[in-house]
């Protein structure tokens, strides 16, 4: 397929995964997910097995299983995007070439181990998905880590990749907004099509107002009407209801990503869709842990506050 960053804009959902109470998957309760956050009117984009999927709790057999579920849900016209989580090159040659048989559109690379430490601030990560690139002849994406985790690529090297042709988009986590204004500027400057999606989860606002080609979020799968309202208004230029949405969204933002620790994210939005009568069951898999009581509670007067309960 030939893609360019254009067909990436607007709201890319990075899909949860419930499981039962035995820790299998819960594959009704998985379409019951993507019935709730893939639909056409919300949702241009599809992204499975990456954190919010859990991807580094599943087999190598459920990851492919999850794409080409998802890939039967949403029908083959619908762009869908697979987590690659590798510790070093030949797993991500290997991870990529499996989503791809399995009916994935982009390969989402994360960072290898190897990469951390420093080394995501050399040219490392630019020879890694120049090799990459290479072997796989696939459109890929990047996914950008904080910059205080150690796997945030810089700015320089994230405009290097950005000019590799396979490259089409870069989710964008840096954690602070003056690194995601200048990557931004960068990339743009350096790869104007490449779309820049942001996924900086405490300010979906002022990236948008700064610019960018969408929001890539696990929030998606939770409050996917929200998320698109915020897109459009944005897409308009239109600022006062940029800010109405923004003001429903804030306390489920705060509610999701606020309490300690923020790798919980993910199951705190699997509570709000069982509350919401989506799913059964919002337990994780190990080490995730399920929430304590006054979370999940915060959460529901959180999604009562913003209309969506």
């Amino acid at each position: 397929m030939s893609l360019t960053g254009k067909d990436l804009r607007g709201i890319t959902v990075a899909t949860v995964l419930p499981f039962d109470e035995t820790g299998a998957i819960d594959w009704e309760g998985y379409a019951a997910v993507l019935d709730h956050c893939a639909k056409p009117e919300t949702t241009d984009c599809v992204f499975v097995n990456g954190h919010a999927g859990e991807a580094t709790a599943l087999t190598e057999a459920e990851r492919d299983e999850v794409i080409r579920t998802t890939r039967d849900h949403i029908g083959k016209d619908r762009l869908l995007l697979a987590g690659v989580v590798p510790t070093g090159y030949p797993e991500a040659v290997r991870q990529a070439e499996a989503a791809r048989e399995a009916g994935a559109d982009v390969a989402v690379i994360f960072p290898p181990e190897a990469l951390g430490g420093g080394n995501a601030s050399t040219r490392a990560p630019v020879a890694f998905m120049e090799k990459l690139a290479r072997e796989l002849a696939m459109p890929m994406s990047v996914f950008q880590f904080p910059i205080a985790s150690g796997f945030g690529y810089s700015t320089e090297a994230l405009a290097e990749i950005a000019q590799i042709p396979e490259i089409v988009a870069i989710k964008e986590g840096s954690a602070t907004m003056l690194a995601y204004d200048e990557n931004r500027r960068a990339v743009k400057a350096a790869a104007p099509d490449v779309a820049i999606l942001p996924s900086n989860f405490h300010w979906f606002f002022s990236q948008l107002a700064l610019g960018g080609d969408g929001i890539l979020s696990g929030l998606a799968s939770l409050t996917p009407g929200l998320l698109a309202e915020l897109w459009q208004a944005s897409e308009a230029q239109d600022l006062a209801r940029m800010r109405a949405v923004n003001d429903r969204l804030y306390p489920v933002v705060r509610a999701i990503y606020g309490p300690a620790p923020v790798v919980d994210m993910h199951t705190r939005m699997k509570d709000g869709l069982r509350m919401m009568g989506i799913i059964k069951c919002a337990t994780p898999r190990l080490p995730l842990l399920p929430q304590p009581g006054a979370i999940v509670e915060g959460l529901r007067a959180a999604l009562i506050q913003a209309e969506v309960l």
